[in-house]
């Protein structure tokens, strides 16, 4: 056969006699077989990956309002149901959001206090008890069997001295000088655009949607319920959970004496909002200070009373108080921590989560209320094993939710 196809057809006319006819087809092109379908679906996914990659480097260059951003945004549609209870009841916009806004910051400050009292109160404490444990650290080493005389640990600790004094260290204090600086600003912003959020919000909603019509507005509307619906829960129900595994903690450190139990507190409560990682990193920075100061067997229970608590939250509470949809595989967790923490860091890590399981909502409802997209419903299992008996591809067939 050659380039075009001529092979003849047979038709009829008005007078029912049939006439042979030859139609051309379509001339061969490199890009209409297997190969060529291969290469089109490739420079697609570059076209598409290229695109994210360039939208990421341009939010990682604008981190001072993308990160408040999002976080007034989470933090909004966390407090969403009480601005609602308080427009229900006849409350002025501008009173309700001011009334909450803050209790926002008053909460977030007496957080801040409690920390800087609880250190400032105890670091004398700390401080003794750091500076025994260091002693007994080099009395313990020049115990072991490889020969470390007085003049190496002199040599470590003179090296140490030289790099607090350097100019290296100087240029990292001014560089955290700056970091504060941005940390002010952002924390401005964050504010700021809470304020709106918290006023204007559904009105931002609406202007965003006025381009949207027909099933695309509908798609956009469950789209947007469903991303505040998913940040809500995420906050509230990890708020919980984080209070009552920091309460757990903070009567284990009180009953076992350990310094800076209220700092403790606070922090294991901020790192719960890092799952997986979160809860292992509180239970170190407790052990380690209570290895400092009381000793390695008050260091070894209070390991004991982290892995506790950690584990009645996850067996018990989590369930009750996050939901069945709010449940993102482990695996998926650690990739999205992963990317989260290279990209943003520790508010990186904090933010991947809820930006994950956000994206997995829309997912769910992106063809209707309770309907996935195609791609991801589940495939019956009956239809799954014939798919699968006569070679076709499961994921390809357009069937119904299981």
């Amino acid at each position: 056969m050659g380039l075009f196809d001529s092979s003849p057809r047979s038709v009829r006319l008005d007078d029912a006699r049939p006439v042979r006819v030859t139609t051309p087809g379509k001339p061969f092109s490199l890009w209409s077989d297997g190969f060529g379908s291969l290469a089109t679906r490739a420079l697609q996914i570059i076209l598409v990956v290229g695109l994210a990659v360039a939208v990421m480097l341009g939010l990682l260059q604008l981190t001072v309002v993308t990160i408040p951003l999002l976080l007034a945004l989470i933090i909004a549609s966390a407090v969403s149901p009480v601005m609602r209870a308080m427009r229900r009841r006849g409350v002025p916009d501008a009173l309700a959001t001011i009334l909450t806004l803050l209790a926002i910051v008053v909460i977030l400050g007496a957080l801040s206090w409690l920390i800087t009292w609880a250190v400032r109160d105890q670091w004398d404490e700390l401080y003794s008890s750091a500076e025994g444990g260091f002693q007994d650290l080099l009395a313990w080493v020049q115990t072991l069997p490889i020969e470390i005389d007085q003049e190496q640990i002199d040599s470590v600790i003179a090296t140490a001295t030289d790099f607090l004094t350097s100019a290296q260290f100087g240029s990292g204090a001014l560089a955290g000088v700056s970091a504060v600086a941005s940390f002010l600003t952002g924390f401005v912003l964050f504010v700021t655009m809470l304020f709106f959020f918290l006023k204007d919000g559904p009105q931002m909603w609406a202007f965003l949607l006025r381009p949207f019509r027909g099933e695309s507005y509908e798609r956009a509307l469950r789209i947007g319920d469903k991303t505040v619906h998913t940040f809500g829960s995420y906050v509230r129900g990890t708020a919980a959970v984080a209070a009552v595994d920091a309460l757990g903690i903070l009567i284990g450190l009180l009953i076992l004496q350990v310094p800076l139990a209220i700092p403790l507190a606070v922090l294991v409560f901020i790192l719960a909002f890092i799952p997986i990682v979160g809860a292992t990193l509180a239970g170190i920075l407790a052990a380690l200070v209570a290895l400092v100061a009381n000793g390695w067997v008050v260091a070894l229970i209070v390991v004991a009373v982290v892995v506790v608590v950690n584990q009645a939250e996850g067996n018990f509470l989590q369930p009750v108080l996050m939901g069945r949809s709010m449940k993102l595989h482990a695996f998926v967790i650690l990739i999205a921590l992963t990317v989260g923490t290279v990209l943003g860091g520790i508010v990186g890590a904090i933010l991947a989560v809820p930006l994950t399981a956000a994206a997995w909502g829309i997912i769910q409802v992106w063809d209707g209320p309770d309907t996935p997209a195609r791609w991801a419903r589940p495939r019956p299992a009956r239809e799954h094993r014939q798919a699968a008996r006569s070679g076709a591809d499961p994921s390809t067939a357009d069937t119904p939710v299981a």
